[in-house]
C-alpha cells in the first residue's frame, strides 16, 4: 500500500525528495520551501495523532478484527489522505484558507514518512493506556500550537471553516 501510494504520488508529479537535493531527518522551519519535504517536520506530530485517531476508529468499527487488520485499514486511510492532500485542489485550498502560502505539496519521501509516523501513533495507541494517548495528543497539539501556531485541530478547522481571526493569529498579527 505504501509503495502504491508512493508510485501514485510520483505519477501525480510529486518530487521524490526535496528539490534542494538533500534529505534531512528533521526540518523545523515552517515558512520554508523545504517544509513537508523531508523525513520529519512539525506536522509529523499530526500524523502520529492520525494514528491515535485511526486506532480508535478501528477499535470502534473493526473491534473483532486483529490488530494487524486494523493497522492495514489505518494505513490505507493514511495513504489515501496523503494522495488526496497532494492533489492540486487540496494544495490550493491550503494556500487559500491557511497561512501556508508557500505550500506546494509534500515530497514523496515526506508522504511515506507521514504514513510511517501514523503507524507509530497507531501502535502507540494500541500499547499505551487511553489516558496516556490522550495526554500525548493534547501535548502535541499544545506544543505545535505554541511553537508554530498550527497543529492538527487548527489545520482541520482552517481547511473546513477558515476563520480570519485564526489566520491573523497564525500569521503573528
Amino acid at each position: 500500500m505504501v509503495a502504491l501510494a508512493a508510485l501514485t504520488l510520483l505519477a501525480m508529479g510529486r518530487v521524490p525528495i526535496c528539490d534542494c537535493g538533500t534529505v534531512k531527518l528533521w526540518h523545523g522551519e515552517v515558512v520554508s520551501s523545504q517544509n513537508s519535504q523531508h523525513i520529519a517536520d512539525w506536522y509529523t506530530f499530526s500524523h502520529v495523532i492520525h494514528g491515535f485517531v485511526f486506532y480508535l476508529l478501528g477499535w470502534l468499527v473493526l473491534r473483532r478484527r486483529s490488530l494487524g487488520t486494523r493497522l492495514v485499514a489505518a494505513t490505507l486511510l493514511e495513504a489515501a489522505w496523503e494522495i488526496t492532500e497532494n492533489t492540486d485542489a487540496v494544495i490550493q485550498r491550503y494556500r487559500e484558507a491557511t497561512i501556508a502560502l508557500d505550500y506546494f505539496g509534500d515530497s514523496v519521501l515526506n508522504s511515506v514518512s507521514d504514513i510511517a509516523f501514523m503507524g507509530v501513533g497507531f501502535l502507540l495507541a494500541a500499547r499505551l493506556p487511553v489516558w496516556a494517548t490522550i495526554a500525548i495528543a493534547i501535548g502535541f497539539e499544545l506544543l505545535t500550537g505554541w511553537l508554530i501556531r498550527d497543529g492538527l485541530a487548527l489545520n482541520v478547522l482552517m481547511l473546513l471553516y477558515p476563520l480570519d481571526a485564526v489566520r491573523a493569529w497564525q500569521a503573528g498579527a
